[in-house]
């Protein structure tokens, strides 16, 4: 009931993971990101605890190809699992138990990996991935936001989707971008791109105010000016 990118940026270094979903919430258990590390989607009969298992193995020196295989090896329920990560130097590697539900399927591009399930047709993730290349050149997070609308543009989810998310990790502990839309009965992708749009002008600011608080903007909200 999910379809996720998961993928690095070649010229920023960034990380990310956009997914949607018909259940709630969906990024709070599916996306995981570290910057410097990599990114993980864990999906389908979510485990969220794969998403930092990943990234700490990555984190020790292993790849994503190595980092699966541990997983995969200590994990009883791996069967259940859908899992993609994408490593520091631009390598992926995915998992699709027997279990996956309903019409699912992974397509891997240039350090970027799209997985999905109970999709509405096969097409889904290699469409995701069509789009996130065509925008080359694009703000990192702007891409990985085209991707999703690219799959839900091949059909997406067999149902209606209903949460969507963007991570994106760059440089510090803390996500450069953490957006969200947890619950929508229209379109959670075109509000959370909205948010996106509203979110990238300030973006760097925040970063600014948390670094270096007297270069920081003030935001002209009442007691600030």
């Amino acid at each position: 009931m999910t379809f996720s990118i998961t993928a690095r940026c070649p010229e920023t270094g960034m990380f990310g993971v956009a997914v949607t979903s018909s259940s709630m919430a969906v990024t709070a258990r599916c996306a995981f990101a570290r910057a410097g590390v990599g990114a993980v989607a864990s999906q389908n009969i979510t485990d969220p605890r794969l998403g930092p298992r990943g990234l700490d193995l990555m984190a020790g020196g292993k790849t994503a190809a190595e980092a699966l295989d541990v997983m995969l090896g200590e994990h009883a329920h791996r069967d259940y699992r859908q899992l993609v990560l994408v490593d520091g130097a631009g390598g992926v590697a995915h998992h699709s138990g027997r279990h996956t539900l309903g019409t699912h399927g992974v397509a891997a591009g240039e350090a970027a990996v799209a997985a999905g399930n109970l999709l509405a047709g096969p097409r889904v993730p290699a469409a995701m991935i069509e789009a996130f290349q065509e925008s080359a050149g694009a703000p990192f997070p702007r891409r990985l936001l085209g991707a999703l609308e690219g799959g839900l543009g091949a059909g997406g989810e067999a149902g209606p989707v209903r949460s969507a998310g963007l991570l994106v990790a760059h440089r510090e502990a803390w996500p450069l971008v953490d957006l969200r839309v947890d619950w929508s009965e229209e379109d959670p992708i075109a509000a959370l791109t909205a948010i996106w749009q509203d979110w990238a002008p300030q973006m760097d600011d925040y970063v600014t105010r948390a670094l270096g608080p007297t270069a920081a903007p003030s935001y002209g909200v009442p007691g600030d000016e």
